[in-house]
């Protein structure tokens, strides 16, 4: 078994909920495994100098057409939510919180937050949205609450997102195989024939 596959993802990205329905498969079918990693875009663009999609001319347009598209392709659901975008913080931080008890589980609250909102079309702005959401895994809504209000759950969340843009993560989905960055959901072919072929 060779190293993981670090996938950063903000909630808040369609694209990268459409790579969290593809990258582990991708990986496993190469003998690999994947660190998921939520970040805070906010951050990432306050170094980058970009902002949101959906809040520039011409381009949220056509994300608003492009990912319900890419969704069919995929035969994934999509629902546009009426609230966009989204601020992840309160999953990001539940996520870390859950992952240094149970990864397994911290990745399957991670899909079930981004089913409920680009799946479904559903807010996940709160922590009681997201511990709605994560309801069904068996995760205890208090506990949530109180994770993500835990210093230490704060301060690994930015210390993840510090580590990604010192990595050269500049938005989401990112992926990096083997210190070989991929951007863009568009770019999980790109992703798999790198793990097949070892690179090019």
């Amino acid at each position: 078994m060779t190293a993981p596959i670090d996938f950063y993802f903000d909630f808040a990205s369609p694209y990268g909920y459409l790579a969290a329905t593809q990258i582990d498969g991708i990986a496993e079918r190469h003998g690999r495994k994947v660190r998921w990693c939520p970040i805070l875009l906010g951050a990432v663009f306050k170094v980058s100098g970009m902002k949101p999609v959906m809040e520039q001319p011409l381009r949220g347009d056509y994300l608003s057409h492009d990912a319900p598209r890419f969704a069919r392709l995929l035969g994934v659901p999509m629902t546009m939510p009426a609230k966009v975008p989204l601020n992840g913080l309160a999953a990001s931080r539940a996520y870390w919180w859950l992952e240094g008890r149970d990864p397994g589980k911290a990745r399957d609250l991670a899909k079930a937050v981004y089913h409920a909102h680009w799946g479904e079309g559903r807010d996940m702005t709160t922590a009681d949205q997201v511990a709605e959401a994560a309801g069904p895994l068996g995760i205890d809504a208090a506990d949530l609450a109180a994770g993500v209000q835990d210093p230490v759950v704060k301060d690994r969340l930015r210390a993840e997102t510090d580590e990604a843009i010192r990595r050269g993560v500049f938005g989401a989905p990112f992926f990096i195989v083997d210190g070989e960055a991929f951007w863009g959901a568009d770019r999980l072919h790109q992703v798999e024939q790198w793990l097949a072929r070892g690179g090019w």
